[in-house]
């Protein structure tokens, strides 16, 4: 073999290794995009039509951190996190982290955002959105905050909290919204009675598993409290404030906010309304 043939043949070798190498690389794209979209489109609505949960939850390559201010508010002043495990606890702080990250917070009326403002806010929309595997809400971009009630020109009134969907935002009365944390058995938190109302539009949306079990388990709650007998039975039972029954809306925020501050008593009352709301949002007791 001459010094031409020689080169022309480890030449000849290089080019056919790489070409292969290229083959195999896009061979596994493929493969890998093919099985994403057969888990998106099949697997996982299989599996959340019969087991009425996504497959994952939580996955975080690279999982964000709080300030240790932070952390020390989230640690000292938000018993639900307080009660989850370490494990957990990590999971929480990032999705806090990312809340913090995604929405910016404006003060009105002379009110400074700090640190207990973001994190507190952070926390309680995480809270009700923790075993969501879209935790993130796309149907609001802002946090509002006032010192106290407000005037609202959505409907000329004054508030103490509102999710406005035409403005994209989520506003609050911070004296009020502090008030839902200081008796966390009385039924009444701002916090989540405004963002449920948030994750029931977002979820009425169905562009995600989560979104899809919250929306259909949703319409099954709504189905069985038309029934008359179960509506009487609701009424009377006087667990449920009154002003649940204003609308639909106000219903869905009203037993969220009872699920999370008097679990105990609500399984009591009504274990088959108990399990289908922690079915809603897949909350792991």
């Amino acid at each position: 073999m001459n010094k031409l043939d020689y080169y022309y043949t480890i030449f000849y070798i290089r080019f056919t290794l790489k070409t292969l190498s290229l083959i195999y690389f896009f061979t596994f794209l493929l493969v890998l995009y093919v099985s994403f979209v057969l888990f998106r489109s099949i697997v996982e609505p299989a599996y959340a039509f019969f087991f009425r949960k996504p497959i994952y939850v939580h996955f975080y390559p690279y999982p964000k951190k709080l300030t240790k201010p932070q952390l020390k508010i989230l640690e000292s002043e938000f018993d639900f996190y307080q009660k989850l495990s370490p494990r957990l606890k990590k999971y929480f702080e990032h999705r806090v982290a990312s809340f913090i990250e995604v929405y910016p917070f404006y003060g009105r009326d002379g009110l400074v955002i700090t640190d207990q403002v973001k994190i507190l806010i952070a926390s309680t929309a995480i809270m009700l959105t923790f075993g969501m595997r879209t935790y993130l809400f796309t149907i609001i971009d802002k946090i509002i905050v006032y010192p106290d009630i407000y005037y609202s020109k959505s409907n000329d009134n004054y508030h103490k909290g509102e999710f406005n969907p035409r403005m994209k935002a989520i506003v609050f009365s911070w004296n009020h919204f502090l008030q839902g944390f200081e008796i966390t058995n009385d039924n009444l938190n701002l916090g989540l009675h405004e963002f449920s109302h948030v994750l029931h539009f977002q979820g009425s949306l169905k562009k995600d598993t989560s979104a899809t079990i919250f929306a259909v388990t949703y319409q099954e709650i709504m189905e069985q409290i038309k029934r008359p007998n179960n509506y009487k039975r609701l009424i009377e039972s006087n667990y449920f404030r009154i002003y649940a029954y204003t609308n639909k809306f106000e219903f869905i925020a009203v037993i969220l906010e009872h699920f999370f501050e008097t679990p105990t008593q609500f399984k009591r009352e009504f274990p088959e309304l108990y399990e289908k709301v922690r079915s809603m949002i897949n909350f792991s007791e």
